[in-house]
């Protein structure tokens, strides 16, 4: 049974990912748009390519990170266990790959909060997850 449990474990990744049929900046708004469908807002946006650029004089492609939240499950989750703010805000990535498709890519909460050994806060997870999984159907 443990063995089985570590195997399922182990094909979980940290992360939901899809490739969608829209453009860089259209599926910025649109992930926006379904998160705040779910009552998430976006609390930070950083520009990878942008701030690369600025800061090392690097080219990388169109690369943006959402830090996105529900502060109903965020006050849940930190009454849980007040050090999984260190895995706040749910992170959403919008990248453009070198062939012009666009990738949109969201934690999987269920997976990063297995580090903390906190059976409440892994139970809630699940429930953070399976909305995570129904704003990726709607891509």
């Amino acid at each position: 049974m443990l063995s089985e449990f570590i195997y399922l474990l182990n094909q979980m990744k940290p992360y939901f990912t899809k490739k969608v049929n829209t453009g860089f900046e259209e599926s910025i708004q649109v992930i926006k748009d379904i998160l705040k469908d779910y009552g998430f807002g976006i609390l930070t946006e950083i520009d990878v390519k942008d701030t690369f650029k600025k800061k090392i004089d690097a080219n990388f492609h169109p690369y943006k990170i959402l830090g996105a939240c529900n502060p109903n499950y965020a006050l849940k989750a930190l009454t849980k266990d007040d050090k999984v703010g260190i895995m706040l805000p749910c992170n959403v990535i919008v990248q453009e790959h070198e062939d012009g498709s666009v990738e949109i890519t969201i934690v999987n909460p269920e997976v990063a909060v297995k580090a903390l050994h906190n059976a409440d806060l892994e139970d809630f997870a699940c429930e953070v997850t399976g909305v995570m999984r129904k704003v990726m159907a709607r891509l």
